[in-house]
């Protein structure tokens, strides 16, 4: 199926994959070829392609995504989102130092407003240190 990821920044994806992982306001699925079509909610979360069946699980290219909208069309799927960030473009000792600072935000916070501005950061930054993670736990093949 053909599968477009696309940010502010631009095209992060734009090939065809055999399947998409994603997580979703209903929860995480699964698209593969000739999926239902579909409009959905994108949460923040990895999305992980699978770009042919054979394709061994260190082949699958992860990205970390902050939310967005789904569209499955009998053409194929497209994601648009504010940001994407592939796996390789993140540091994982950067993004546990962010993840650490983004914790000690929350834990400062001195109103709601800072709260909530902090859980912000604190979920960007875990999804972005789960994406390098995963990244690591692959490079060893």
């Amino acid at each position: 199926m053909k599968f477009e990821l696309v940010s502010l920044d631009g095209v992060k994806f734009s090939a065809d994959a055999y399947s998409v992982v994603l997580p979703t306001a209903a929860g995480t699925i699964t698209l593969l070829p000739k999926h239902e079509p579909l409009l959905s909610v994108v949460v923040p979360g990895v999305i992980t392609i699978r770009r042919q069946k054979s394709d061994a699980d260190y082949h699958l290219e992860h990205y970390a995504t902050f939310g967005g909208v789904l569209e499955v069309t009998s053409d194929g799927a497209r994601v648009l989102v504010d940001e994407a960030t592939h796996g390789q473009e993140i540091n994982e000792a950067e993004a546990e130092k962010a993840h650490q600072r983004a914790l000690e935000l929350r834990k400062a916070a001195k109103d709601q407003v800072e709260l909530d501005k902090a859980q912000n950061l604190v979920d960007r930054h875990a999804v972005r240190l789960e994406v390098a993670r995963i990244r690591r736990r692959h490079q060893r093949h």
